[in-house]
């Protein structure tokens, strides 16, 4: 049976969600937006929305051209003219942050009424299926859900799939947190929103932007890709694919086998039962949601220029693969983005946490660890940061149900780094290394208080190397914000690594219980250091 990579389960067994997702856009149901007599919003301004407090707010969307548009909110009106592609724009002035539900008045030829409106704090939330998996699916889903009554926390939901060219329209609804309306939210972006509520005490509005199973080229635009020269064998090898799909023979056997697909999967879906097994094409679907580009033009494009505090992004599993090529896609998506925004918006993301069996062979090799090595490496970009989780992540799930605990700590770098607050928002985070008589001297940030999870002297997860580069196991000890890392068979070392595993056996935390990022010192090539990249296999 075929299986989804990321799911690692059939992929007719994917969650009816996700099945119905998929399928809206499949069958026909995406938007293409056009001029038109009557005035026009995105989807994203919807009842119970949040706009964001003290930043200029843009008002877009079509009208017929020419003819006068009047946008009311507040206390201002802000009047402009359809262009005669009948595109139109306003920008409101920042507003303080505000519990009052208000109405956004659009007139023109027709007049649209937006109600129950807020102000407050407004993030994007993206990546991949641990962002979009929801509270239902969580460590005591039945008492978070109970206690969910935050009607100021509202989520959208973008709705629309994958386009292959970027769309000004997207679908989706806004929704106040309740008990009733919990169960389908995001549970990370949830969690890191409540945080943000308690403690800043103004509305939150949550875009949860997020599709399971794909890679972070997708979620990149194809104009940003094509300009870097590292990307262009990946960019090659897919439009390859979708050559092979489009050539004429091979384009009627794929049509016939996705509508029979299409018909069985409605049918499935109205019978409430699985969906029937996907076909196997020639090629590749020009739609399928991991081709670079096409979530971008999908789900983030038709966003854009909507006024939010910033983004934050759990994804990274499915280029697990390939960790060196993600340091480079990372900080390009980051750049991609805040230029399409006119924005250096903060951005954090979720190092991925420890998964699969534990390895008792410091030599053996690790794709997670490559990984995480690569997000590590993207805290270079200006306003980014990363929270750490090997502590929190389940061997057996590649989606951990502690949602808890990963928007807490999203919210932790929110509050000290976008917001201010004086606290100790990560765990630490390797510094410097100096060899001393026979030993590694280990530097961290974020070391204050550096001590043992377990309590225990020994701090597990080293390794040491001399220059035959052959590792073996540490004996590490702390030594107030310094690890001193050593072993009896090696006199002259020269590289030390921490938790270079998928699951490693860690225990290394600071004063605020949060744990210790991985890291290396050396630069030693690697048996997964280049592995070629590889189309997605999650295909409409």
């Amino acid at each position: 049976m075929k299986q989804c990579s990321e799911l690692n389960r059939p992929v007719n067994q994917l969650p009816s969600r996700v099945m119905r997702t998929c399928l809206m856009v499949i069958l026909g149901t995406g938007l293409t937006l056009c001029a038109h007599a009557t005035v026009t919003l995105p989807a994203i301004f919807k009842d119970h929305m949040v706009l964001q407090r003290d930043q200029p707010i843009p008002v877009w969307g079509l009208a017929e051209a020419g003819h006068e548009i009047n946008v009311k909110f507040a206390d201002q009106t802000k009047i402009t003219k359809a262009d005669k592609n009948g595109r139109w724009k306003v920008v409101l002035n920042p507003l303080p942050a505000s519990i009052d539900p208000r109405i956004l008045r659009v007139s023109g030829q027709s007049t649209v009424v937006v109600r129950n409106v807020l102000v407050g704090e407004v993030w994007l939330c993206s990546g991949q299926s641990n962002m979009a998996m929801t509270v239902k699916g969580v460590a005591g889903a039945e008492k978070e859900m109970a206690a969910a009554d935050f009607p100021q926390i509202r989520m959208f939901f973008v709705q629309s799939f994958t386009a292959t060219t970027p769309q000004e329209q997207c679908q989706g609804v806004w929704q106040a947190c309740s008990p009733r309306t919990i169960a389908n939210f995001s549970a990370a972006a949830y969690f890191f929103g409540r945080e943000l509520h308690q403690t800043l005490k103004v509305p939150v509005g949550l875009i949860n932007s997020s599709v399971g199973g794909t890679t972070i080229e997708s979620w990149t635009s194809m104009e940003a890709m094509q300009k870097e020269p590292q990307l262009q064998p990946l960019l090659k090898r897919w439009q390859q694919d979708v050559d092979l799909f489009e050539k004429p023979d091979n384009r009627a056997k794929n049509d016939a086998s996705k509508k029979q697909w299409q018909d069985a999967a409605k049918a499935a879906l109205a019978a409430k039962k699985p969906a029937p097994r996907q076909p196997a094409y020639v090629g590749s679907d020009p739609l399928n949601p991991n081709r670079p580009g096409n979530l971008f033009n999908g789900k983030i494009a038709p966003l854009i220029p909507f006024a939010m505090r910033g983004v934050i992004w759990y994804q990274g599993e499915s280029n697990a693969g390939n960790g060196p090529l993600y340091a480079i896609q990372l900080p390009l998506m980051i750049r991609d983005w805040r230029t399409r925004w006119g924005a250096e918006m903060p951005f954090a993301w979720v190092q991925l946490p420890n998964f699969q069996k534990r390895e008792t062979d410091p030599m053996a090799p690790s794709t997670w660890a490559r990984l995480r090595e690569a997000q590590a490496k993207a805290q270079a970009t200006p306003h980014t940061g990363m929270t750490i989780n090997l502590d929190i992540g389940d061997a057996a799930n590649i989606h951990p149900t502690n949602k808890q605990q990963i928007g807490h700590r999203l919210a932790l770098w929110a509050r000290a780094k976008v917001y201010g607050e004086k606290i100790q928002w990560s765990g630490p985070q390797f510094e410097s290394h100096a060899i001393q008589d026979g030993k590694v001297v280990v530097h961290f940030q974020h070391a204050d208080g550096l001590k043992t999870a377990d309590g225990s002297v020994a701090v597990k997860g080293f390794a040491i190397a001399d220059e035959t580069k052959h590792w073996q196991w540490a004996e590490a000890r702390i030594e107030g914000k310094q690890i001193i890392v050593s072993h009896a068979g090696i006199q002259k070392p020269v590289a030390v690594r921490y938790a270079w595993a998928n699951n490693p056996d860690v225990n290394l935390i600071n004063g605020s219980a949060l744990p210790a990022a991985p890291f290396r010192t050396d630069d030693w090539p690697m048996d997964n250091a280049s592995l070629p990249p590889k189309s997605g296999t999650l295909k409409p």
